[in-house]
């Protein structure tokens, strides 16, 4: 999820009707490529019991599916944000659409686990490419004041697509089968290209697109180590590491299964579980951005106090006698476990705040990195100590495999406490030498010892 141009430094445009038609109907289309990225990414999370008794499965091997296609797309990362500098977002998005279409073709009439394989990872390169081309459109067409509100929309709509990858899936898929549900998926997608194709436009009209030049290897890899060399941009990754970690491995893989296998729901009702993880990531989504944007120096103590709170979550839901966790509870914990999508927000801008323009596309990617990280390490862990606790009720197996959830999410929440504190010691260093600074803090006894923190 790279973010190649800053808001304040869009192309600009002059504000007419039409050129402000232009803009949203360039978005809406580029936004539908988004949606059935996040339809796509998240298919397995209500297939993923289908997938196991197609392909013969057990856990840690249903699991490679997930960390495969999310792996190559955090993999993905830095270079989708060349490509885009390199050939526009209106090439990038129409490849993304024909990637993911042929991916999930594959993985329709795939039947074997290592055509399975090549499709997911497909389908993860097509995902990989598209946030980022949508962005780089919003910049391109819309003003720095409407960026930040776009980027809410944008990612509000993808929950549009995790909607549809539940109880609309789960119904073709006991209606028409794994493949004609999955192939029909495929065939619209790879389809959607020619209109993306057609209706998008890199700059809008009037505007001369810039030229980029091939960035030479050696020119990346310093750029990278740069980026990585800032505090703000270690604290983003951190962010990111810890805020969207759980929400995204029980989202795209093993919240299904848990709720049918360990709490005895019916597929339907765990269907519907699992749509208020994208229900309320909708709804939370505009509203943590207007947030972020008005109090800035708010971001970090909502994405600590959500850690925190993830923490509680993953405390009962692993604790509760029996591991069966009433229906109102479970409720409750998906909906505040929602939340961490839309904050996981907060990587994206710290890399635009502690970044020279010229650096932000290369943190952001790196920041994005962070998180599906996390899943991957997440996801895989979970079917790797399913299988280890192969014999035992599901409700203990289950307790012992999501332990991997808490796991990763206690590790992220203490390095982002450690970056956190090390970026606030660079502020206010910054401000001692008279300096501008994104975000105006104000000390606390936590920050009493912050040049050792920043000597650590």
């Amino acid at each position: 999820m790279t973010i190649p141009l800053r808001p304040g430094e869009s192309v600009a445009l002059t504000v007419t009707d039409r050129a402000r038609k232009q803009a949203w109907l360039i978005w809406s289309t580029a936004v539908v490529v988004y949606i059935a990225a996040v339809f796509h990414r998240s298919t397995l999370g209500v297939a993923g019991l289908e997938a196991s008794e197609r392909f013969g499965l057990g856990p840690a091997a249903l699991g490679t599916f997930t960390v495969l296609q999310i792996g190559v797309y955090a993999l993905m990362q830095i270079p989708t944000g060349l490509l885009v500098d390199r050939f526009g977002p209106r090439r990038v998005l129409t490849a993304a659409a024909l990637l993911m279409g042929t991916g999930q073709v594959l993985f329709a009439i795939a039947d074997s686990y290592p055509l399975g394989l090549v499709a997911r990872a497909v389908l993860g390169v097509g995902d990989a490419m598209t946030f980022v081309s949508v962005l780089r459109l919003a910049a391109a067409h819309f003003s720095a004041r409407r960026f930040s509100l776009i980027v809410s929309l944008t990612a509000a709509l993808g929950g549009a697509g995790n909607l549809v990858a539940t109880l609309p899936l789960t119904f073709m898929l006991s209606r028409f089968g794994w493949t004609w549900a999955f192939l029909l998926a495929g065939v619209l997608t790879a389809a959607y290209s020619v209109i993306a194709l057609w209706r998008l436009r890199d700059v809008p009209d009037g505007v001369t697109a810039p030229v980029q030049e091939p960035v030479p290897l050696r020119g990346v890899l310093r750029k990278v180590a740069e980026a990585w060399a800032v505090p703000g941009t270690r604290l983003g990754f951190w962010a990111h590491f810890s805020t969207m970690s759980t929400p995204a491995i029980i989202g795209l893989l093993w919240g299904f299964p848990y709720l049918v296998q360990a709490q005895g729901m019916s597929p339907e009702a765990a269907s519907t579980m699992l749509g208020l993880l994208v229900i309320g990531a909708i709804i939370a989504s505009p509203i943590i951005g207007a947030v972020f944007s008005k109090r800035p120096e708010l971001r970090m103590p909502i994405a600590g106090a959500f850690v925190a709170a993830a923490i509680v979550v993953w405390t009962v839901l692993l604790g509760w006698p029996g591991g069966v966790v009433p229906i109102p509870v479970l409720g409750v914990a998906f909906l505040v476990l929602t939340v961490g999508g839309p904050i996981s927000g907060v990587a994206f801008a710290l890399a635009r705040d502690y970044n020279p323009m010229q650096r932000v596309s290369t943190a952001s990617g790196l920041v994005n990195v962070g998180g599906f990280t996390a899943v991957t390490i997440g996801a895989l862990s979970v079917g790797v100590l399913l299988d280890l606790a192969d014999g035992l009720a599901p409700q203990q197996a289950f307790r012992i495999g999501l332990l991997a959830c808490f796991g990763v999410l206690l590790l992220g929440t203490w390095r982002m406490l450690v970056w956190w504190r090390r970026t606030r010691a660079e502020v206010f260093a910054a401000e001692e030498r008279g300096e501008t600074v994104p975000v105006r803090l104000r000390r606390t006894r936590w920050d009493a010892s912050s040049r050792q923190a920043t000597a650590a």
